[in-house]
């Protein structure tokens, strides 16, 4: 099970590791929030890719191998346009929010479907007394690339998510990561579940996600390697 800002590289990663070893990975995405409380609710998983709260927390109540958390990859929240319309400019705080004002529709993630970038933004309209103001021309989507392909469609001029979930979708633009001290990142972390039957095999999966030759393949995925 895994959160949806690293499903880019993961299914990248996944056949050749399936290749490899001859095992059969079942892929399983969501936002990070989902996947933990279906974990907490007593669903089966052999390898989580989360928030790295997400994982902490799986942690502390059992559902994760002692010793097997393993930073994978810090995804960056980014500002979106639909290819071809003009850039805002974005580079400073006051700009962006400017920006936030102007646009007609805006997208980004229903915090309440427990994306991480969704409850992050939300949270910082909160502080800047915007909520109520952009939620009335919000656009919501379920996940980042939900939002990333309502940007794509036309159905909102502006948006936010994290790169690595806006990068994979064609029709989208990247303007840059939110400025200044608004700039929010978020480590996604991997973990071995405690009660797996296939442990060496999932283990094995985590070796190859962050072998060192793959730093690249994250990195064009829009994630900054974690690991060595």
């Amino acid at each position: 099970m895994s959160a949806g800002a690293v499903e880019a590289v993961v299914r990248q990663l996944a056949p050749e590791f399936e290749r490899a070893s001859g095992h059969k990975v079942d892929l399983n995405f969501g936002t990070a929030g989902s996947m933990r409380d279906r974990i907490k609710n007593g669903e089966k998983a052999d390898l989580i890719i989360l928030a790295d709260a997400g994982i902490a927390e799986l942690d502390k109540l059992g559902h994760v191998k002692p010793g097997s958390v393993t930073p994978l990859g810090r995804s960056v929240m980014g500002v979106i346009v639909r290819d071809g319309e003009p850039a805002p400019d974005i580079s400073t705080p006051e700009a962006f929010i400017q920006a936030l004002r102007n646009a007609p529709t805006f997208a980004y993630t229903n915090p309440k479907s427990g994306g991480t970038g969704g409850i992050m933004f939300a949270a910082l309209l909160q502080k800047l007394g915007l909520l109520d103001e952009v939620d009335a021309k919000a656009v919501l989507g379920k996940g980042g690339h939900d939002v990333s392909v309502i940007i794509a469609e036309g159905r909102a001029a502006l948006g936010t998510t994290f790169i690595s979930e806006a990068l994979p979708v064609k029709g989208v633009t990247v303007v840059g990561p939110l400025p200044g001290d608004l700039y929010f990142a978020n480590t996604y972390t991997a973990a071995l579940a405690a009660d797996s039957a296939v442990g060496t095999e999932a283990a094995a999966l985590l070796a190859a996600f962050t072998a060192p030759a793959n730093r690249p393949r994250w990195t064009a995925a829009g994630l900054e390697p974690a690991f060595p």
